[in-house]
């Protein structure tokens, strides 16, 4: 059986306030930059991102078969996010500072 305590302590209104105030302003900057992102999705196509990345074709699908790279497919056409790509080509340049 799982038992949880609750505690309460007295706080005044405006202290109250100010800490929901606090936590809705995040939730609202979280949501207004998730909805920036996902309205300026720009689609590439292979030959755009290994241009992009200076990389061949056959680097491009290998990166899709093991993960790195995740298309999106579309018929018999893959496509890729151009900002997916930028995000894998950030967390890589982070990755290899920490080593």
């Amino acid at each position: 059986m799982i038992t949880k305590t609750v505690q309460i302590t007295e706080v005044t209104i405006e202290e109250l306030s100010d800490k929901i105030a606090d936590k809705l302003l995040l939730k609202i900057e979280v949501y207004l930059k998730d909805l920036s992102k996902s309205r300026n999705v720009q689609l590439l196509k292979r030959k755009e991102v290994a241009d992009l990345l200076r990389v061949s074709l056959v680097t491009i699908d290998a990166w899709s078969r093991i993960g790195l790279i995740n298309p999106i497919r579309m018929g018999n056409k893959k496509f890729f996010k151009k900002q997916d790509i930028l995000d894998v080509l950030e967390q890589q340049t982070i990755n290899k500072k920490q080593y």
